[in-house]
């Protein structure tokens, strides 16, 4: 049986491809319960330091969700929907934007609906030249249910979102890097050197930093500022005893390189 999500590593970097080509890697509710446990696997495997998402084949990341799948719920009734649709997405992506490692989104293709929701919850996100993105949902008469509603407006703006949510219009790569959505547009070929680069440099640092900082900008980012700095304060006093601190600092002072232990 075809595996919906491949997993390979390169060292500490894990690369998870969503694996349904024929079908434009959309989303069935096997594909999605198939992430949240391979993102399970990942959290807890202390070798896996980032995760890079992709999508197999040469035109998709995701054409977003199942329509099969959903619309068989939808005709099930509100409750079907909501349990096995609705919530199953909003918690991949919820799943998404508060793991603890950095997620970084190669976006190789269509990144249309739940593909370009998942690109929103990811950390980081680098796109392909050859990427397209699209909120279309609006053209089968549903309003985003991945979280696409709340994610888009918080990076692109009210105006700038909302003209993507309510026309369905695709847009280009370099839009979506205006609009805060990517990271980068890099050339096709570049895609994957690039997201493992943009990794490395992340894993340079302390892992207990860098999930640290993963917390407080998640879960300050809808917080008041009030609220965000303390949230702020809170991590920072998880980090101060630890030896990952000493470490940093005694580096820092000898002019040397750090080797953090995460711990």
């Amino acid at each position: 049986m075809t595996d919906l999500v491949l997993e390979r590593r390169e060292g500490p970097i894990a690369i998870l491809t969503l694996n349904r080509p024929d079908k434009l890697n959309a989303l069935n509710y096997a594909m999605v319960d198939r992430l949240m446990a391979r993102l399970d696997d990942a959290e807890t495997d202390d070798s896996v330091r980032a995760v890079v998402l992709t999508g197999a084949g040469h035109r998709a990341f995701s054409a977003g969700g199942d329509i099969p799948d959903f619309t068989g719920s939808i005709r099930e009734g509100t409750d079907s929907a909501m349990h096995n649709f609705v919530r199953r997405g909003q918690g991949m992506t919820t799943r998404i934007e508060s793991f603890p490692k950095p997620i970084i989104a190669a976006v190789n293709g269509i990144a249309f609906g739940g593909g370009c929701e998942i690109t929103e919850a990811c950390a980081l996100s680098v796109a392909s030249d050859r990427a397209r993105f699209a909120k279309p949902e609006i053209a089968i008469g549903i309003p985003p249910t991945f979280g696409g509603t709340q994610r888009l407006p918080r990076l692109a703006g009210r105006k700038r979102a909302l003209e993507l949510l309510l026309t369905g219009d695709e847009f280009t790569p370099h839009d979506a890097f205006t609009l805060g959505l990517v990271n980068k547009v890099v050339p096709h070929d570049r895609l994957m050197p690039t997201a493992f680069a943009m990794a490395h440099r992340i894993l340079r640092h302390s892992p207990l930093a860098t999930a640290r900082i993963l917390y407080a900008v998640t879960r300050g980012l809808n917080a008041p500022i009030d609220e965000g700095l303390r949230i702020e304060g809170e991590q920072f006093a998880r980090m101060s005893q630890t030896g990952d601190v000493l470490e940093g600092l005694g580096a820092w002072m000898d002019r040397r390189a750090p080797h953090y232990l995460g711990r």
